[in-house]
C-alpha cells in the first residue's frame, strides 16, 4: 500500500483503525468519530456512509456488522483515499462509490438499507459566504455540490421501514433540519448536543431519524463535552479516541 505526497497514516485507536489522512487533501475530525459512536448499528446491518470523505465514518462502522456498508463520495481523490484504507485495514465488507449522493439509489437499491449515515456540509453558500480556497475543503464544509434537503430525500429513498439515519451538524440550524427531515417522512427521534467546553454552548447536534416513524417523542441525550477546562480532552472523548 503506498502513500501519495502529504499522506501519513493516523490510527484511532478504540476502533483499532488506520486511515489515510492529508492535510492539504482532507482528514477527518471528531465530528466523525461522535457520529459513528452515535449511530446505532447492528450485527447485521446494512450501512450506507453519505459524503464519505476519506471515508472514515464507514471505516469506523465497518467491523460493527456483518453486512455491507457502502461509502458514497464525490470527489475522486477523497475517494481513492477510502479505498485504499478500506484495503490497509483488510475489510472485505466495504465498498467506495465514486459520485454524487443525489444519485445514491444508482448505487444502491430503495428501501434496502438499514442505516444510512453523513456527515455533511455545515455551511449554506450565499454572495456573502467564504469558503476555503482549497477545492477538496470548500466541498466538504460548504452545501456548493449538495444540500442538507438532498441528503434527507436520499437517505428516505435508501432506508428500508423503520430504518435510521444519522446526521452531525450545527445546532444553529436545528429547526430548519428538524423539518426538512419530517418532510421527507423520517421522524427525529433521538439529539445529543456537543459543547467545546462545560460553559460554552454547543456547536456541534447529532440527529437520529427513523423512516415512518411516530412524529412525536424526541429523546435529548446528555450533553458531550469535548474539553476540560484545561484544554485536555474529557474522559468521555478519550474514550472514543483512545478507548481508555
Amino acid at each position: 500500500m503506498s502513500l501519495l505526497p502529504g499522506e501519513r497514516v493516523d490510527v484511532l485507536a478504540s476502533r483499532n483503525i488506520k486511515i489515510i489522512q492529508s492535510s492539504a487533501v482532507f482528514s477527518f475530525s471528531l465530528d466523525a468519530v461522535l457520529l459513528a459512536k452515535f449511530a446505532q448499528v447492528k450485527r447485521h446491518s446494512r450501512v450506507v456512509d453519505l459524503a464519505a470523505g476519506n471515508g472514515a465514518v464507514g471505516l469506523f462502522l465497518a467491523r460493527d456488522t456483518d453486512q455491507q456498508v457502502t461509502m458514497v463520495e464525490l470527489q475522486p481523490r477523497l475517494a481513492d483515499m477510502a479505498k485504499r484504507s478500506v484495503a490497509l485495514n483488510q475489510l472485505q465488507n466495504v465498498t467506495v462509490q465514486v459520485g454524487d449522493l443525489a444519485d445514491a439509489t444508482q448505487m444502491v437499491a430503495k428501501d434496502s438499507v438499514d442505516i444510512v449515515t453523513c456527515n455533511p456540509p455545515y455551511f449554506k453558500v450565499s454572495s456573502q459566504s467564504i469558503t476555503n480556497p482549497n477545492d477538496h475543503l470548500a466541498l466538504a464544509r460548504h452545501e456548493l455540490t449538495t444540500d442538507f434537503a438532498t441528503v434527507a430525500r436520499v437517505s428516505a429513498d435508501l432506508l428500508k421501514y423503520q430504518g435510521k439515519a444519522f446526521y452531525v451538524h450545527r445546532p444553529e440550524r436545528l429547526a430548519e433540519l428538524l423539518t426538512t427531515l419530517t418532510v421527507v417522512g423520517l421522524a427525529p427521534k433521538r439529539l445529543q448536543f456537543i459543547h467545546p467546553r462545560e460553559d460554552r454552548e454547543a456547536n456541534m447536534v447529532l440527529i437520529e431519524a427513523i423512516k415512518a416513524g411516530r412524529p412525536n417523542g424526541i429523546r435529548i441525550m446528555p450533553p458531550l463535552i469535548v474539553h476540560e477546562a484545561d484544554g485536555t480532552y474529557s474522559s468521555s472523548v478519550r474514550r472514543l479516541l483512545n478507548g481508555d
